[in-house]
């Protein structure tokens, strides 16, 4: 109570209570020197709030300022995928994002291309259900002579020529289709290796499998990507042996060999 007499002030009694009349001067002088924190303790809750709001940075803006409103970008979504090799390597090419489209991952890439040898310098490749194509390109990347890309979506189909004329790749040729169907109509022995990632949810595992084998010669090479490891037994069907394997997340990558 000391405390507050120290303050210049009027009582008076209003229904049994003491109200207090600060001077408008002590008032004043508590603005003049920097706002409510100058205030005695008991009286800077009194502080009126101000009408703009401080920013981190200290500059100030209305309260009724609106946050600016950022448009979304027009087309489809979609993302960078990378040639990892090659005459391309480090090339990013956009492709868009589609339910069940899995680009392989460069991890995965980078081992194929090791386990098949760095220059494919006058191989025939084949792309099935080629997606984004990133297999096929860094086939072509690495010196293949021809890749066909086959695909059936026809927007996917569409980037993959856009691509192709990006990279001015002339080896790569783009086909709209059925990727088995495709396969079946290839000539017995002619292409030295397969890319083959079909939908994980599809009966396309088995007719790829067995269109592809006609496809290569004796030795020639298939890369298949599935959601379960393939048994010796299953492939052998196939006349199919399994000469590298890696399994990465929920995909087990396999470089296959015709033996038969």
């Amino acid at each position: 109570m000391a405390r507050l007499l120290a303050w210049p002030a009027q009582m008076k009694k209003t229904s049994g209570s003491l109200v207090f009349f600060v001077g408008a001067s002590s008032l004043s002088r508590g603005r003049r020197s920097g706002g409510s924190s100058s205030w005695p303790l008991h009286l800077r809750a009194m502080a009126s709030p101000s009408s703009s709001r401080q920013s981190s940075s200290g500059s100030s803006r209305p309260a009724d300022a609106k946050k600016p409103q950022h448009r979304a970008p027009k087309g489809p979504p979609s993302h960078e995928i990378r040639i990892i090799g090659g005459q391309w390597r480090r090339t990013r090419l956009k492709v868009i994002d589609k339910p069940g489209l899995r680009p392989t991952p460069d991890r995965v890439r980078e081992t194929l291309f090791n386990w098949l040898g760095q220059d494919l310098s006058g191989w025939r490749c084949v792309d099935a259900f080629a997606g984004t194509g990133v297999l096929g390109l860094e086939a072509a990347s690495r010196g293949a002579a021809h890749v066909l890309m086959v695909e059936q979506d026809a927007v996917l189909v569409r980037d993959l020529q856009d691509n192709a004329t990006r990279l001015k790749a002339s080896m790569v040729s783009v086909q709209r289709g059925d990727a088995v169907t495709a396969l079946g109509r290839l000539p017995a022995d002619s292409v030295d290796l397969v890319f083959l990632d079909p939908p994980f949810d599809g009966p396309w595992f088995e007719p790829a499998l067995i269109a592809a084998a006609k496809a290569v010669p004796v030795g020639g090479w298939i890369y298949l990507e599935a959601p379960v490891a393939w048994t010796a037994e299953a492939l052998g069907a196939f006349g199919l042996q399994c000469e590298r394997h890696l399994k990465a997340g929920a995909v087990h990558a396999h470089l296959l060999q015709r033996t038969a």
